[in-house]
């Protein structure tokens, strides 16, 4: 059995990685805008993507994300910036077909190879009746304290149940 080098392991995790799905929940696209010209590769751009809270029918969250261009970012090899945004409305009827936890993540999507989440966490507010929703990215040693927040008011006549 002949010895493995380091570039040999790191490539075969680098390729079992690229085989496992990119997020928890594919969002749909809406739209994008370039910010940088890239010759080779796609170029630099701002991506708009829509994701339906999966646990409240009526709901649907628009997050922007910096998405990394040119060769390495066409490969999926590159790290996407950590900036992002979030904007949550009511799209139709709100309701709940099972009572909600406090704080929960709702969507995830990986934003490099390895090791770096783009995530959206939805909380209850129940004192004002609301959904509040925030955005950050992190990373396995080192995450970003940039964050955006979104919140959807739920009408009091449909109170928001909680798990306990």
């Amino acid at each position: 059995m002949r010895n493995l080098s380091w570039k040999t392991l790191l490539s075969a995790l680098a390729l079992a990685c690229l085989s496992v799905p990119a997020s928890a929940a594919d969002g749909e696209k809406i739209g994008t805008v370039d910010t940088a010209f890239k010759l080779l590769g796609r170029d630099h751009d701002i991506i708009v993507e829509a994701y339906d809270d999966p646990a409240v029918q009526g709901v649907t969250c628009y997050v922007s994300r910096a998405r990394t261009g040119g060769v390495k970012g066409s490969l999926g090899l590159a790290e996407d910036r950590a900036e992002a945004s979030i904007s949550c409305h009511q799209v139709g009827a709100v309701s709940f077909p099972q009572p909600l936890k406090q704080q929960e993540e709702v969507f995830s999507e990986r934003t490099s190879i390895l090791f770096k989440r783009l995530r959206v966490v939805r909380m209850v507010d129940g004192k004002r009746n609301a959904l509040v929703y925030m955005t950050y990215s992190d990373k396995l040693i080192d995450g970003s304290p940039q964050n955006s927040v979104s919140a959807v008011p739920v009408a009091h006549a449909t109170p928001i149940p909680v798990r306990k």
